[in-house]
């Protein structure tokens, strides 16, 4: 008999702790809600400087359609309590030589927070040897993170498009020769960026979308549409806030 009221009274408090254990935990997974983590606020002002040629200055696209106006517009909507400006040191038809001179020229102060390189399309689509490339990319390099306030992480290169994909490129030569020679600009341009700690995007890909896709192509039948900067924006941004909240 007592056998049997101790197996009743073991069985009772069996239940009654596998109860509580059950209220704690539903009290652990509906308790208080997550706090979200606060964003980051940034610096009063921001400085952001584009480097390069056709494909920063937004050749045949309006000007608040080429990348870098579309990035800053972008991160005032983000940062409303923040005050962005923009600087471009841009043609189109530039080379690494053309760009070297041009930012020797105006000589802009090295105060900028964020600095964005792209360019080597015309020191292919010219001819040039490309040991200049090798030369000039270095050194262009150096001088954005001089400029980024001697900061290599307020430094983001683009890789070069590739216009193959496009009209013009189909009428100058077809896809194999000059997505080739750009995949060599570019290779070389990210294992330079890779080895030296810089950021480097990919945004070529994008652009050999252009014969599938023709409204990202410009009406010129070669530069990227304004929906083609759009996507350039999209992959860039989440990279450039985390190099302003750093």
């Amino acid at each position: 008999m007592k056998s049997q009221i101790k197996q009743i009274v073991t069985v009772i408090l069996s239940v009654f702790l596998l109860s509580c254990s059950a209220d704690e935990t539903n009290s652990e997974t509906s308790g208080d809600p997550i706090v979200s983590i606060p964003k980051i606020p940034l610096a009063s002002k921001i400085k952001y400087l584009a480097l390069g040629d056709s494909y920063t200055i937004g050749q045949s696209v309006c000007e608040t359609c080429r990348y870098p106006e579309q990035l800053n517009a972008s991160l005032k909507a983000i940062y409303p309590e923040t005050s962005f400006t923009l600087n471009i040191i841009a043609k189109t038809g530039w080379t690494t030589s053309n760009l070297i001179s041009a930012v020797n020229e105006q000589n802009p102060q090295s105060n900028y927070d964020l600095v964005t390189l792209l360019i080597g399309v015309n020191n292919q689509y010219q001819g040039r040897d490309f040991s200049i490339y090798e030369k000039e990319f270095p050194e262009l390099v150096t001088k954005a993170i001089t400029l980024a306030k001697g900061d290599k992480k307020n430094v983001i290169v683009l890789s070069i498009p590739d216009y193959a994909y496009t009209p013009f490129g189909t009428m100058f030569g077809g896809t194999t020769k000059i997505s080739n020679e750009i995949s060599q600009y570019n290779t070389f341009a990210e294992n330079y960026c890779k080895a030296n700690g810089v950021l480097f995007i990919s945004i070529t890909d994008i652009t050999q979308r252009g014969i599938q896709n023709p409204d990202l192509v410009a009406p010129d039948g070669l530069h990227p549409s304004k929906e083609a900067y759009t996507l350039f924006v999209d992959r860039i941004l989440p990279k450039v806030k985390v190099v302003l909240q750093d």
